[in-house]
């Protein structure tokens, strides 16, 4: 059992991590939150490379549902040089376990590559010679993210494998991750309304994936991995680790255990059985930390408060202590019977029983019903700067968990227990 109440944390400084999606690069420093773990799976994936001239003119997928494509374009590495300055580091947008990412600009039309500013910006994500991810993750993001085409997945343009590098061409995404928007200082904190709709989105990426054909497994859903545009609408990103879901009426694949310590499932790092409603898990950890502003596993949290389910869990089902534990930056603009909805969703998420969780179709309902509850503001509001002011004196861990303006290097994907 946690204690609801935050405690200060001495100053200690949360540093901030990235993933193989691509996230702004400052900190060279690694965060001991979240760390991910990897084993290895073998597979692989045929890649059939497409002509430009017919990747160019494929068919664009309907606006409000997801299809199933094939086409993506086969790029040179000489033709990513040019789009990207030769890889430039002043284009690096972030650094995860793949490889850095860098923005280039291509011909919206032809792919080819162009000046800066002209035509479209793209992220290109290129390994790294030492990384342990390599070929196996470059692999599963092809013949995922290849495959799907869905508003709220992140475009894959194209592919590179030359010269023993592997490349991946994706849409750019403006506003970064929504990681960094939680836990960094911001002029303009995210609002309830900007919350609920990023989660909305997020759901309905991850429903597309548990209801397609053949089912998805993301395996790796966090605040990190969900990217969001230059309107706040949310994409699932980093297909590294996606698996096909189970066939012929099992209910779960058994496989080596990979995922990010904090959000992985309990009967998945337990047992290796792997169910689609191992992602509801995840899900409704990244919830919990839309609701409190705190990530998911921060090491230098005072005792009881490091793990974020443990510590949140019972404050979930009470009113006044949920209060306590929302996250100060919203200056309590929101609805308390919203708020209260939502923290009933994660409680159900987190249940510990995959089967007692759940669907993502049930989770988009309650989402949806939620967002329908305005705020209704009690009598005069005195002002952002002053209440922001005085949450900080009445939660002194809040400067605490927003002082950084910047993201990590990487991450550590082996395991440590």
């Amino acid at each position: 059992m946690g204690n609801c109440f935050r405690k200060p944390n001495d100053g200690n400084k949360i540093q901030h991590r990235t993933t193989n999606a691509y996230k702004p690069h400052t900190s060279p420093t690694e965060r001991s939150n979240g760390v991910k773990f990897v084993g290895v799976e073998k597979e692989t994936v045929e890649v059939t490379e497409d002509r430009a001239d017919s990747s160019v003119n494929r068919a664009q997928p309907p606006p409000s549902r997801g299809v199933v494509t094939t086409n993506l374009k086969s790029f040179t590495l000489d033709e990513l040089k040019s789009a990207t300055r030769n890889f430039r580091p002043d284009t690096v947008l972030g650094e995860g376990g793949f490889g850095r990412v860098f923005k280039g600009w291509i011909d919206k039309n032809t792919f080819k590559p162009s000046r800066v500013g002209v035509g479209i910006p793209v992220a290109v994500k290129k390994s790294n010679p030492d990384s342990l991810q390599g070929l196996q993750e470059w692999q599963s993001e092809v013949k995922f993210l290849g495959k799907f085409s869905h508003p709220n997945l992140v475009k894959l343009i194209g592919y590179c494998l030359e010269e023993n590098q592997f490349l991946l061409v994706y849409e750019y995404m403006q506003k970064g991750s929504l990681e960094s928007h939680l836990f960094r200082r911001s002029p303009e904190p995210l609002s309830w309304d900007l919350r609920l709709n990023i989660a909305i989105g997020a759901a309905r990426g991850l429903d597309f994936l548990h209801t397609s054909e053949k089912s998805v497994i993301y395996r790796d859903f966090k605040s990190s991995n969900i990217l969001l545009d230059g309107d706040f609408n949310a994409k699932l990103s980093d297909f590294g680790l996606a698996k096909f879901g189970p066939i012929n009426g099992r209910s779960h694949v058994t496989t080596r255990v990979m995922g990010t310590y904090g959000y992985a499932a309990p009967e998945y790092m337990a047992t290796g059985h792997l169910y689609v409603k191992s992602d509801v898990y995840g899900f409704g950890v990244v919830l919990l930390e839309m609701l409190t502003g705190l990530i998911a596993l921060d090491t230098n949290r005072p005792t009881g408060e490091q793990n974020l389910v443990d510590y949140a869990r019972p404050c979930l089902s009470d009113k006044k202590k949920l209060k306590k534990i929302m996250d100060p930056s919203m200056d309590e603009q929101f609805s308390s019977t919203a708020a209260f909805q939502i923290a009933q969703l994660i409680l159900k998420c987190l249940e510990s029983d995959p089967k007692k969780r759940p669907d993502m179709k049930e989770v988009l309902v309650t989402l949806e019903k939620a967002q329908t509850i305005k705020y209704k503001p009690k009598g005069k509001k005195v002002s952002a700067v002053h209440q922001t002011s005085k949450r900080s004196e009445e939660h002194p861990s809040y400067n605490q968990r927003h002082y950084n303006n910047g993201y990590p290097k990487s991450r550590n994907r082996s395991p440590r227990r």
